[in-house]
């Protein structure tokens, strides 16, 4: 059984080989999420765009993100001029890509609910086509 950070892991890395085989730069940030600075995932660009993207990965069919996450990639993303996503895979469905417009807030988090993900979020394939 694979744990909960190898799981993320392998979802950045699967996430950075998409952007790349689409004609994008990328990179995994290390230490993203334990060091003093906001650092999102990954962070991609092409000569058009840049993205800021936080990604998750859960057996579940939502995700909930704090509040400080979401505030670590807003902020990064407005320091570095990048579009703020995040990419999520829930349970056995395909991974999307959301806004944090498109996040449901909640008292204490935001969440991404399959739902959501499927009436908002864009399949990595529309990602890169837009």
């Amino acid at each position: 059984m694979i744990n909960a950070k190898a799981k993320g892991s392998n979802g950045e890395r699967f996430l950075l080989r998409k952007f790349w085989d689409n004609g994008w730069a990328c990179l995994r940030t290390a230490g993203s999420g334990s060091m003093s600075f906001p650092a999102p995932d990954l962070i991609a660009g092409n000569k058009i765009r840049r993205v800021a993207v936080e990604c998750k990965v859960t057996k579940d069919e939502s995700k909930y993100l704090s509040i400080a996450d979401i505030d670590q990639l807003k902020t990064f993303s407005d320091y570095f001029g990048a579009e703020a996503w995040v990419a999520v895979k829930l349970a056995d469905n395909p991974w999307y890509f959301l806004s944090l417009d498109d996040l449901k807030v909640t008292e204490k988090n935001f969440v991404a609910t399959l739902e959501i993900c499927k009436s908002k979020g864009f399949l990595v394939e529309e990602f890169f086509s837009f």
